[in-house]
């Protein structure tokens, strides 16, 4: 065999992978091959792969009669939407996807060259785990994989799909990256799986509940995205490819907008309810207000209480944080604090605007939340508001109570525009509770209609959005609807925003 058949031979054996019966194996499991997905996430023709003929160096356990190029793990580059970007995807097929050190340095690798081109990462992960035969090498590739994300996290996006077995070690460069997608029915993620569990704890669970794709979307709060099928996971990652700048020295690109910039909605005239306590839906203010009603929401599943995500104004990609009434009347606790806090962080890291929705009594109450820590969970997003440097925009559409006023981008955290509707209520706490205080005695043995006059006569003096607007905390109030043109304005007006913080080496955020 020449030179020129051995190369072609080889490339052949590096694309069967782990050949046709594996392959449909995958297929039954409802489950792409590794080149499919790749061809699906880039833009058609443009990927070109790297270190494709890489061979593992185990020579022990028979592992020296198992020798397949590319050894697992397919890595390289192509564009999304047009745009460069590098992948790493994992072939189950091939030693059931498991972390050799060559497969380590392949990934280090292509990490390096996204540091240095300034472009998104993207992980495919289908893996079995640290490759057992080769032992502690194997470990180091890992630890030298976690150290990259760490050293990419705020320059260039970094994109984790989860698409089938994700375990022990393998988990911490996917919770360092900046979003995790997980597909339903194939995907798991979890540091010990249920037989080290129910050996240790006597803990029977199965692995969809240890770790499947919904406890980490609605109850740890891991993943981002819930996806069906490897094709929808991939279409997701494309669509929040395309809301991203390439690395934290660009914005991110921009659409011409055919939305009326000056488009009015009187509908958001009367989406508050009269009564303070009852629900409405912020999603309902949110798609009345971007472009085309089109908002890509990020932790769909996770802590409901707050709504996190991204959506474009004028063609600008912004990123939204908004208070949902319809979840535990929108109170800030312990996960919709750290998720709204690691949201606006990944914002302000790669130039994205921030635009908040502010409809917050105040922060959840009880037992559970203050041994949780929600002092300093809390702490986490009013630090992050504080830290931004991206333009910030806030809309109080209603309740604006206590220290959560404070921490939802108030004007004291530096935010440059702060718009309040007219229903807005911005007091220390809810008109019902402060008239106890305030007219104690007054009320004592009084009967409803003068408690009803009482609470009418706080809002008016102390809760008005007028009033905050006299001291300059909000610096206008303004009709709902005109919020889209208002918001649209302030960003024009912000575009050229120069924020600066004390030089220092990093801050401490209360972790």
């Amino acid at each position: 065999m020449n030179r020129l058949e051995e190369l072609r031979h080889r490339h052949a054996a590096a694309e069967a992978g782990g050949g046709p019966e594996r392959r449909e194996r995958q297929h039954k499991e409802g489950k792409l091959a590794v080149r499919e997905r790749i061809e699906l996430l880039l833009d058609e023709g443009t990927f070109e792969e790297l270190d494709k003929l890489v061979q593992h160096r185990c020579r022990d356990f028979g592992m020296d009669a198992q020798v397949i190029p590319g050894d697992g793990l397919v890595t390289g580059h192509g564009r999304i939407n047009g745009r460069p970007a590098y992948v790493f995807a994992q072939d189950f097929t091939v030693f059931g996807g498991s972390l050799s050190e060559t497969n380590a340095r392949k990934i280090c690798k292509v990490m390096d060259l996204a540091l240095k081109v300034g472009a998104p990462l993207i992980g495919l992960n289908d893996s079995g785990g640290a490759r057992i035969q080769e032992g502690v090498v194997s470990l180091a590739g890992y630890a030298d994989i976690f150290l990259r994300n760490t050293l990419a996290s705020g320059v260039v996006p970094q994109i984790s799909a989860i698409m089938g077995p994700c375990a022990g070690g393998a988990v911490y460069s996917p919770a360092i990256t900046d979003f995790t997608f997980m597909v339903a029915n194939t995907s798991y993620m979890f540091v010990t799986g249920p037989d080290v569990i129910k050996t240790v704890t006597h803990e029977d669970v199965t692995k969809e509940e240890l770790g499947g794709p919904m406890t980490h979307n609605a109850v740890s709060g891991v993943g981002h995205f819930n996806a069906q099928d490897d094709a929808d996971c991939i279409r997701m990652i494309r669509e929040l490819m395309s809301f991203l700048p390439q690395n934290n020295r660009e914005d991110a690109p921009r659409r011409v907008c055919e939305d009326p910039i000056d488009r009015a909605d009187p509908e958001l005239d009367t989406i508050v309810p009269a009564e303070s306590n009852l629900p409405y839906d912020i999603k309902d203010v949110i798609n009345r207000v971007v472009d085309d009603a089109w908002f890509f929401e990020v932790h769909e599943h996770f802590a409901k209480n707050i709504v996190v995500g991204f959506a474009r104004l004028d063609g600008r990609p912004v990123g939204i944080v908004a208070n949902q009434p319809a979840f535990l009347a929108g109170c800030l606790d312990i996960n919709s604090s750290v998720k709204g806090a690691r949201f606006v962080r990944f914002c302000d890291a790669f130039n994205i605007p921030l635009i908040t929705f502010e409809d917050v009594p105040g922060f959840l109450p009880g037992t559970e939340q203050e041994f949780g820590g929600i002092i300093r969970h809390g702490a986490k997003l009013l630090y992050a508001y504080a830290e931004a440097t991206v333009p910030k925009i806030t809309v109080i559409t209603r309740k604006a109570y206590g220290g959560a006023y404070c921490v939802m981008g108030s004007k004291h955290l530096r935010t440059d525009v702060n718009l309040a509707w007219p229903t807005a209520e911005i007091a220390v706490m809810g008109a019902e509770g402060a008239v106890n205080i305030v007219y104690r005695r007054e009320l004592n043995g009084a009967g409803p209609e003068l408690r009803a006059a009482k609470i009418a006569e706080f809002k008016d003096r102390f809760a008005s959005p007028f009033v905050a607007a006299e001291h300059g905390y909000i610096d206008d109030v303004i009709e709902p609807r005109e919020t889209r043109t208002r918001l649209i304005k302030s960003l024009r007006m912000l575009e050229t925003k120069v924020d600066t913080m004390p030089r220092k080496k990093h801050g401490n955020i209360p972790l």
